[in-house]
Protein backbone atom coordinates (compact mmCIF):
# COMPACT_ATOMS: atom_id res chain seq x y z
CA UNK A 1 0.00 0.00 0.00
CA UNK A 2 0.79 3.66 -1.09
CA UNK A 3 0.24 6.50 0.97
CA UNK A 4 -0.39 10.03 -0.41
CA UNK A 5 2.45 11.66 -1.98
CA UNK A 6 4.92 14.23 -0.01
CA UNK A 7 7.79 15.87 -1.09
CA UNK A 8 10.78 16.03 1.32
CA UNK A 9 12.74 18.79 -0.32
CA UNK A 10 9.69 21.36 1.25
CA UNK A 11 11.37 21.20 4.66
CA UNK A 12 11.40 22.91 8.26
CA UNK A 13 8.30 25.82 8.11
CA UNK A 14 7.67 24.74 4.82
CA UNK A 15 6.50 21.10 5.41
CA UNK A 16 3.14 22.43 7.20
CA UNK A 17 2.12 24.94 4.14
CA UNK A 18 3.94 23.21 0.72
CA UNK A 19 2.50 20.10 -0.56
CA UNK A 20 3.76 18.30 -3.63
CA UNK A 21 1.32 19.52 -5.57
CA UNK A 22 1.95 23.27 -4.69
CA UNK A 23 2.66 25.54 -7.64
CA UNK A 24 6.11 26.13 -8.26
CA UNK A 25 5.14 29.96 -7.99
CA UNK A 26 3.47 29.59 -4.73
CA UNK A 27 6.97 27.51 -3.59
CA UNK A 28 9.19 30.25 -4.51
CA UNK A 29 7.16 33.35 -2.93
CA UNK A 30 6.51 31.13 0.36
CA UNK A 31 10.42 30.10 0.46
CA UNK A 32 11.62 33.52 -0.38
CA UNK A 33 9.18 34.51 2.66
CA UNK A 34 10.79 32.10 4.90
CA UNK A 35 13.74 32.32 3.96
CA UNK A 36 14.27 36.08 4.23
CA UNK A 37 12.52 35.74 8.24
CA UNK A 38 15.44 33.21 8.88
CA UNK A 39 18.06 34.85 7.56
CA UNK A 40 16.96 38.01 9.70
CA UNK A 41 16.83 35.88 12.57
CA UNK A 42 19.85 34.29 12.37
CA UNK A 43 18.25 31.30 11.91
CA UNK A 44 21.03 28.86 9.91
CA UNK A 45 19.32 25.49 10.04
CA UNK A 46 15.89 27.35 8.64
CA UNK A 47 17.69 28.74 6.11
CA UNK A 48 19.58 26.23 4.58
CA UNK A 49 16.12 24.31 4.60
CA UNK A 50 13.81 27.03 3.19
CA UNK A 51 16.65 28.25 0.49
CA UNK A 52 16.46 24.67 -0.66
CA UNK A 53 12.74 25.32 -1.43
CA UNK A 54 13.56 28.59 -3.48
CA UNK A 55 16.21 26.45 -5.46
CA UNK A 56 14.13 24.13 -6.52
CA UNK A 57 11.52 26.25 -7.40
CA UNK A 58 13.82 28.09 -9.64
CA UNK A 59 15.29 25.07 -10.99
CA UNK A 60 11.77 23.67 -12.22
CA UNK A 61 10.91 27.33 -13.29
CA UNK A 62 14.18 27.38 -15.59
CA UNK A 63 15.36 30.37 -13.89
CA UNK A 64 18.67 28.62 -13.76
CA UNK A 65 21.10 31.72 -12.15
CA UNK A 66 19.33 32.15 -9.43
CA UNK A 67 18.71 28.31 -8.70
CA UNK A 68 22.58 28.25 -8.40
CA UNK A 69 22.79 31.32 -6.17
CA UNK A 70 19.82 29.41 -3.93
CA UNK A 71 21.80 26.04 -3.82
CA UNK A 72 25.21 27.29 -2.68
CA UNK A 73 23.70 29.80 0.03
CA UNK A 74 21.21 26.85 1.18
CA UNK A 75 24.84 24.87 1.56
CA UNK A 76 26.98 27.14 3.34
CA UNK A 77 24.14 28.30 5.50
CA UNK A 78 23.80 24.21 6.40
CA UNK A 79 27.14 24.11 7.30
CA UNK A 80 27.30 27.08 9.13
CA UNK A 81 24.52 25.22 11.09
CA UNK A 82 26.77 21.82 11.04
CA UNK A 83 23.46 20.24 9.79
CA UNK A 84 24.52 17.34 7.53
CA UNK A 85 21.15 16.38 6.37
CA UNK A 86 20.59 19.99 5.25
CA UNK A 87 23.99 19.95 3.52
CA UNK A 88 23.13 16.64 1.74
CA UNK A 89 19.90 18.14 0.39
CA UNK A 90 21.82 21.03 -0.60
CA UNK A 91 24.12 19.15 -2.78
CA UNK A 92 21.13 17.29 -4.39
CA UNK A 93 19.69 20.16 -5.72
CA UNK A 94 23.34 21.40 -6.84
CA UNK A 95 23.36 18.01 -8.60
CA UNK A 96 20.09 18.15 -10.18
CA UNK A 97 20.98 22.20 -11.79
CA UNK A 98 24.10 20.43 -13.09
CA UNK A 99 22.91 17.64 -14.51
CA UNK A 100 19.75 19.66 -15.99
CA UNK A 101 22.60 22.04 -17.59
CA UNK A 102 24.40 19.08 -19.04
CA UNK A 103 27.09 19.03 -16.93
CA UNK A 104 27.12 15.64 -16.02
CA UNK A 105 30.40 15.26 -14.32
CA UNK A 106 29.65 17.75 -11.79
CA UNK A 107 26.48 16.00 -11.25
CA UNK A 108 27.66 13.14 -10.31
CA UNK A 109 30.26 14.31 -7.66
CA UNK A 110 27.20 16.33 -6.44
CA UNK A 111 25.10 14.04 -6.09
CA UNK A 112 27.49 11.15 -5.24
CA UNK A 113 28.80 13.26 -2.46
CA UNK A 114 25.20 13.77 -1.44
CA UNK A 115 24.05 10.07 -1.15
CA UNK A 116 27.54 9.43 1.08
CA UNK A 117 26.50 12.71 3.45
CA UNK A 118 22.78 11.37 3.53
CA UNK A 119 24.26 7.57 4.44
CA UNK A 120 26.63 8.86 7.17
CA UNK A 121 23.51 11.58 8.92
CA UNK A 122 21.32 8.76 8.50
CA UNK A 123 19.04 10.95 6.44
CA UNK A 124 17.68 7.58 4.26
CA UNK A 125 15.57 9.93 1.75
CA UNK A 126 17.44 12.35 0.76
CA UNK A 127 20.27 9.46 0.17
CA UNK A 128 17.37 7.66 -1.93
CA UNK A 129 16.91 10.65 -3.72
CA UNK A 130 20.68 11.21 -4.61
CA UNK A 131 21.32 7.76 -5.62
CA UNK A 132 17.84 8.12 -8.25
CA UNK A 133 20.15 11.33 -9.13
CA UNK A 134 23.24 9.49 -10.12
CA UNK A 135 20.28 6.78 -11.92
CA UNK A 136 18.92 9.57 -14.20
CA UNK A 137 22.30 10.87 -14.34
CA UNK A 138 23.73 7.96 -16.33
CA UNK A 139 20.06 7.12 -17.80
CA UNK A 140 19.43 9.79 -19.84
CA UNK A 141 23.37 9.81 -20.88
CA UNK A 142 22.16 6.67 -22.40
CA UNK A 143 23.90 4.17 -20.24
CA UNK A 144 21.21 2.09 -19.63
CA UNK A 145 22.92 -0.90 -18.45
CA UNK A 146 25.34 0.33 -16.26
CA UNK A 147 21.92 2.02 -14.24
CA UNK A 148 18.97 -0.44 -14.79
CA UNK A 149 20.47 -2.63 -11.65
CA UNK A 150 20.11 0.88 -9.58
CA UNK A 151 16.83 1.58 -10.35
CA UNK A 152 15.62 -1.86 -9.57
CA UNK A 153 17.18 -1.55 -6.28
CA UNK A 154 15.77 2.02 -5.70
CA UNK A 155 12.28 0.49 -6.94
CA UNK A 156 12.52 -2.54 -3.93
CA UNK A 157 13.25 -0.03 -1.65
CA UNK A 158 10.81 3.06 -2.58
CA UNK A 159 7.99 0.05 -2.12
CA UNK A 160 9.27 -1.51 1.10
CA UNK A 161 8.93 1.88 2.27
CA UNK A 162 5.46 2.58 0.88
CA UNK A 163 6.75 5.87 -1.04
CA UNK A 164 4.47 6.24 -3.52
CA UNK A 165 6.45 9.37 -5.27
CA UNK A 166 9.97 7.30 -5.47
CA UNK A 167 8.16 4.21 -6.47
CA UNK A 168 6.66 6.19 -9.59
CA UNK A 169 9.98 8.04 -10.11
CA UNK A 170 11.30 4.42 -10.45
CA UNK A 171 8.82 2.79 -12.47
CA UNK A 172 8.95 5.54 -14.93
CA UNK A 173 12.93 4.93 -15.54
CA UNK A 174 12.70 1.38 -15.82
CA UNK A 175 9.76 1.57 -18.49
CA UNK A 176 12.04 4.44 -20.14
CA UNK A 177 14.61 2.06 -19.99
CA UNK A 178 12.18 -0.87 -21.42
CA UNK A 179 11.29 1.31 -23.92
CA UNK A 180 14.61 2.43 -25.10
CA UNK A 181 15.41 -0.92 -25.75
CA UNK A 182 12.07 -1.47 -28.03
CA UNK A 183 10.61 -3.76 -24.59
CA UNK A 184 6.70 -1.69 -25.82
CA UNK A 185 4.76 -3.57 -24.18
CA UNK A 186 6.87 -4.35 -20.50
CA UNK A 187 7.25 -0.07 -20.78
CA UNK A 188 4.19 -0.13 -21.39
CA UNK A 189 2.96 -1.79 -17.95
CA UNK A 190 5.31 0.02 -16.24
CA UNK A 191 4.10 3.23 -17.10
CA UNK A 192 0.57 2.49 -16.81
CA UNK A 193 1.72 1.21 -12.91
CA UNK A 194 2.84 3.89 -12.64
CA UNK A 195 0.50 6.22 -13.51
CA UNK A 196 -2.04 4.53 -10.95
CA UNK A 197 0.42 4.91 -8.25
CA UNK A 198 0.84 8.61 -8.55
CA UNK A 199 -3.20 9.26 -9.98
CA UNK A 200 -4.17 7.36 -6.26
CA UNK A 201 -1.35 8.79 -4.50
CA UNK A 202 -2.26 12.81 -5.99
CA UNK A 203 1.02 12.61 -7.40
CA UNK A 204 0.25 14.72 -9.97
CA UNK A 205 3.62 15.54 -11.47
CA UNK A 206 4.35 12.14 -11.34
CA UNK A 207 1.41 11.28 -13.00
CA UNK A 208 1.70 14.00 -15.98
CA UNK A 209 5.30 12.18 -16.68
CA UNK A 210 3.81 8.62 -16.77
CA UNK A 211 0.68 10.15 -19.15
CA UNK A 212 3.66 11.00 -21.38
CA UNK A 213 5.03 8.27 -21.37
CA UNK A 214 1.79 6.21 -22.30
CA UNK A 215 2.01 8.39 -24.74
CA UNK A 216 4.93 7.75 -26.57
CA UNK A 217 4.29 4.36 -26.41
CA UNK A 218 0.85 4.26 -27.94
CA UNK A 219 2.67 6.58 -30.97
CA UNK A 220 5.27 4.30 -31.44
CA UNK A 221 4.00 1.14 -31.19
CA UNK A 222 0.35 1.21 -32.10
CA UNK A 223 0.49 4.39 -33.94
CA UNK A 224 -2.70 5.67 -32.31
CA UNK A 225 -2.16 9.12 -32.64
CA UNK A 226 -5.52 10.61 -31.22
CA UNK A 227 -5.26 8.54 -28.32
CA UNK A 228 -1.54 9.47 -27.62
CA UNK A 229 -2.68 12.97 -28.35
CA UNK A 230 -5.29 12.60 -25.61
CA UNK A 231 -2.75 12.09 -23.53
CA UNK A 232 -0.45 14.80 -23.73
CA UNK A 233 -3.19 17.05 -23.08
CA UNK A 234 -4.26 15.44 -20.04
CA UNK A 235 -0.62 15.56 -18.79
CA UNK A 236 -0.47 19.59 -20.16
CA UNK A 237 -2.79 20.46 -18.04
CA UNK A 238 -1.34 19.07 -14.76
CA UNK A 239 2.14 20.60 -16.31
CA UNK A 240 0.52 24.28 -16.81
CA UNK A 241 -2.01 24.14 -13.52
CA UNK A 242 1.64 23.25 -11.31
CA UNK A 243 3.98 25.56 -13.62
CA UNK A 244 5.72 22.42 -14.52
CA UNK A 245 8.25 23.82 -17.20
CA UNK A 246 10.58 21.15 -18.02
CA UNK A 247 7.79 18.65 -17.89
CA UNK A 248 5.96 20.86 -19.95
CA UNK A 249 8.70 21.57 -22.55
CA UNK A 250 8.96 17.48 -23.10
CA UNK A 251 5.23 17.20 -23.64
CA UNK A 252 5.32 19.40 -26.56
CA UNK A 253 8.78 17.33 -27.86
CA UNK A 254 6.95 14.10 -27.66
CA UNK A 255 3.63 16.11 -28.94
CA UNK A 256 6.37 16.77 -32.08
CA UNK A 257 7.38 13.31 -32.08
CA UNK A 258 3.93 12.28 -32.30
CA UNK A 259 2.84 14.22 -35.59
CA UNK A 260 6.10 13.09 -37.01
CA UNK A 261 5.78 9.52 -36.83
CA UNK A 262 2.45 9.72 -38.84
CA UNK A 263 3.93 12.05 -41.40
CA UNK A 264 2.60 15.56 -40.15
CA UNK A 265 5.44 17.16 -40.18
CA UNK A 266 4.29 20.72 -40.26
CA UNK A 267 2.64 20.02 -36.97
CA UNK A 268 5.75 18.50 -35.86
CA UNK A 269 8.10 21.32 -36.59
CA UNK A 270 5.95 23.88 -34.67
CA UNK A 271 5.85 21.61 -31.87
CA UNK A 272 9.57 21.20 -31.96
CA UNK A 273 10.15 25.28 -32.45
CA UNK A 274 8.27 25.20 -29.68
CA UNK A 275 9.92 22.76 -27.38
CA UNK A 276 13.38 24.24 -28.42
CA UNK A 277 12.20 27.79 -27.24
CA UNK A 278 11.30 26.11 -24.02
CA UNK A 279 14.34 24.38 -23.11
CA UNK A 280 17.09 26.68 -24.12
CA UNK A 281 14.57 29.23 -21.97
CA UNK A 282 15.58 26.78 -19.00
CA UNK A 283 19.05 25.82 -19.52
CA UNK A 284 17.82 22.27 -20.75
CA UNK A 285 20.70 20.97 -22.64
CA UNK A 286 19.26 17.71 -23.53
CA UNK A 287 16.21 18.91 -24.20
CA UNK A 288 17.57 21.42 -26.93
CA UNK A 289 19.25 18.40 -28.65
CA UNK A 290 16.43 16.22 -28.95
CA UNK A 291 14.01 19.39 -30.48
CA UNK A 292 16.58 20.49 -32.64
CA UNK A 293 16.95 16.45 -34.11
CA UNK A 294 13.10 16.76 -34.05
CA UNK A 295 13.49 19.81 -35.76
CA UNK A 296 16.06 19.46 -38.17
CA UNK A 297 14.36 15.79 -39.75
CA UNK A 298 10.81 17.80 -39.71
CA UNK A 299 12.55 20.53 -41.84
CA UNK A 300 14.06 17.92 -43.73
CA UNK A 301 11.20 16.11 -44.65
CA UNK A 302 9.47 19.63 -45.46
CA UNK A 303 12.12 20.55 -48.48
CA UNK A 304 14.80 21.70 -46.74
CA UNK A 305 18.06 22.31 -48.17
CA UNK A 306 20.04 18.68 -48.11
CA UNK A 307 23.46 20.66 -47.42
CA UNK A 308 21.48 22.72 -44.70
CA UNK A 309 20.26 19.20 -43.03
CA UNK A 310 23.43 17.72 -43.06
CA UNK A 311 25.23 20.61 -41.52
CA UNK A 312 22.62 20.71 -38.69
CA UNK A 313 22.92 17.36 -38.08
CA UNK A 314 26.64 17.09 -38.16
CA UNK A 315 26.51 19.48 -35.32
CA UNK A 316 24.27 17.63 -33.42
CA UNK A 317 26.32 14.81 -33.40
CA UNK A 318 29.69 17.40 -32.73
CA UNK A 319 27.11 18.48 -29.35
CA UNK A 320 26.20 15.46 -28.03
CA UNK A 321 29.33 13.84 -28.13
CA UNK A 322 31.27 16.52 -26.27
CA UNK A 323 28.38 16.77 -23.89
CA UNK A 324 27.96 13.05 -23.60
CA UNK A 325 24.81 12.50 -24.44
CA UNK A 326 25.25 8.87 -25.88
CA UNK A 327 21.75 7.94 -26.73
CA UNK A 328 21.28 11.01 -28.19
CA UNK A 329 24.47 10.65 -30.52
CA UNK A 330 22.90 7.71 -31.66
CA UNK A 331 19.94 9.13 -32.37
CA UNK A 332 21.23 11.61 -34.88
CA UNK A 333 23.27 8.74 -36.46
CA UNK A 334 20.39 7.26 -37.48
CA UNK A 335 19.13 10.39 -38.62
CA UNK A 336 22.08 10.79 -40.87
CA UNK A 337 20.88 7.14 -42.07
CA UNK A 338 17.63 8.36 -42.79
CA UNK A 339 18.65 11.18 -44.91
CA UNK A 340 21.37 9.71 -46.78
CA UNK A 341 23.47 12.13 -45.20
CA UNK A 342 26.37 9.97 -43.75
CA UNK A 343 29.71 10.19 -45.37
CA UNK A 344 30.88 6.40 -46.24
CA UNK A 345 34.04 6.41 -44.09
CA UNK A 346 32.19 8.19 -41.22
CA UNK A 347 32.05 5.63 -38.06
CA UNK A 348 28.76 4.95 -36.60
CA UNK A 349 28.04 6.97 -33.37
CA UNK A 350 30.28 5.32 -29.70
CA UNK A 351 30.23 8.32 -28.20
CA UNK A 352 31.57 7.31 -24.71
CA UNK A 353 30.38 4.12 -25.29
CA UNK A 354 33.65 2.20 -24.34
CA UNK A 355 34.35 4.09 -21.12
CA UNK A 356 32.93 2.92 -17.98
CA UNK A 357 31.27 -0.26 -19.32
CA UNK A 358 29.47 -2.09 -16.59
CA UNK A 359 30.43 0.59 -13.78
CA UNK A 360 27.35 3.25 -12.74
CA UNK A 361 27.99 6.69 -13.34
CA UNK A 362 28.98 8.15 -9.50
CA UNK A 363 28.51 4.57 -7.90
CA UNK A 364 31.77 4.48 -6.09
CA UNK A 365 30.71 8.43 -4.87
CA UNK A 366 27.32 7.77 -4.33
CA UNK A 367 27.16 4.56 -2.42
CA UNK A 368 30.75 4.40 -0.21
CA UNK A 369 30.84 5.50 3.20
CA UNK A 370 34.40 6.45 3.81
CA UNK A 371 34.81 9.09 5.46
CA UNK A 372 38.11 10.69 4.12
CA UNK A 373 36.68 10.07 0.06
CA UNK A 374 33.87 12.17 1.83
CA UNK A 375 35.93 14.47 3.12
CA UNK A 376 37.92 15.12 0.32
CA UNK A 377 34.93 16.01 -2.14
CA UNK A 378 33.36 18.06 0.44
CA UNK A 379 36.54 20.32 0.51
CA UNK A 380 36.14 20.23 -3.46
CA UNK A 381 32.71 21.80 -3.39
CA UNK A 382 33.46 24.43 -1.22
CA UNK A 383 36.16 25.50 -3.53
CA UNK A 384 34.90 24.95 -6.59
CA UNK A 385 31.31 25.03 -6.66
CA UNK A 386 30.08 26.89 -3.59
CA UNK A 387 31.56 30.20 -2.89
Amino acid sequence: MYGKAFAPEYQGALSNTLSVNSSLTGVLAAGTEQLREAEHTGKHGEAARSGLAVAEACRRLGRIDEADRAWKASYRAARTAADQGAMAWALWSGGTLARQRGSFALARRLLGLAATLGEQGGDVVVRGYSLAGLAETGRIQGDYEAVARLHEQLLAEARRRGEARHTVWALEGIAQIHRQQGSYDSAYALFEEAAGIAENADDRRGHAWALRGLADILSARDGDVEQALALLSRAETICRTMRLSSALAYNHKMRGNVFYRAGRHAEAREMYELALTEFREMGEVRGEALARLGLAKSCARLGRDRADTAAELAALARESERIGLRHARKMVARAQEEFGLRAPDEPAARGHEAQGQGQEPGAQQGQGTGAGAGAREEHGVRAEAVR
